[in-house]
């Protein structure tokens, strides 16, 4: 009887343990259900924000070109070959106004990642000319000291912006993908006049050695311009509404019925 009672007893605990164990693999399964619709439903709601969107086109090309040619010429002018850097450097001015214009007249061409990479390209090699140009003498250092800082601050208030326009989960594999237009500058007109003055500088103070003018009056006069027009176009910056827009992805239209 005895014996009959315990082997009653472990086919309970034995049938309870099963009933146990296929409930905690349910429990186990849903949650795991749960978490892959919760995944899903995130990346709906992410996808919703972020628009993606061609990155290979030529202005952007052009703009890497630019960011890849600055070390070349920093290295031109501290081996004193002026005249072929001053050739790169028309090249490179060239190649600027050619991005924008094929960016204007093309709207397949245009893209979110330009309205970074322009500014970047321009601020990267004017910014590498200047410490060039100051390490060999042929430019003001504190001119120098104040274009470099004031691209400085920009470039990170720019980084600012674009980890601020980013919905969670915030990655640095989502910050750096350049498919990921979220948020579009927009440079204010002092700022292109300033970008415009600084290229001018540069240009004028590499030509200075190879047709023998340095120190000219006019290269001198240029650079209390670029002085001027570098501190304003930093305030125009801070002061204007309209350099950064946040993009949202558009929703579809959806047809009423009459």
């Amino acid at each position: 009887m005895c014996q009959a009672r315990f082997y009653v007893a472990s086919n309970e605990n034995r049938y309870r343990q099963r009933i146990n164990g296929t409930n905690g693999r349910m429990q186990k399964k849903a949650l795991r259900i749960r978490i892959v619709q919760n995944f899903k439903r995130t990346r709906r709601k992410v996808e919703e924000i972020i628009e993606r969107e061609n990155i290979w086109t030529i202005p952007n090309l052009l703009c890497m070109g630019r960011i890849v040619t600055s070390p070349f010429l920093s290295y031109l002018v501290l081996s004193h070959d002026y005249q072929i850097a001053l050739w790169l450097l028309a090249f490179a001015g060239l190649s600027d106004l050619a991005d924008g214009w094929i960016a204007r007249t093309w709207t397949s061409q245009a893209s979110k990642l330009g309205s970074f990479l322009d500014p970047v390209a321009d601020k990267l090699l004017v910014g590498t000319l200047f410490l060039s140009l100051a390490w060999v003498g042929l430019m003001p250092i504190p001119l120098t000291c104040l274009v470099v800082s004031r691209d400085v601050v920009l470039v990170t208030a720019a980084s600012y912006i674009r980890y601020r326009s980013l919905p969670p989960p915030k990655t640095l594999a989502r910050y750096f993908d350049p498919t990921h237009a979220t948020v579009q500058l927009a440079p204010t007109l002092t700022s292109k006049l300033n970008t415009g003055v600084q290229l001018s500088l540069v240009a004028g103070t590499l030509a200075a050695p190879v047709f023998h003018f340095v120190d000219h009056p006019i290269l001198q006069c240029l650079c209390y311009i670029t002085a001027i027009t570098t501190v304003a176009g930093g305030v125009s910056y801070l002061l204007s509404k309209d350099t950064y827009k946040l993009l949202r992805k558009k929703k579809p239209l959806t047809k009423t019925s009459p």
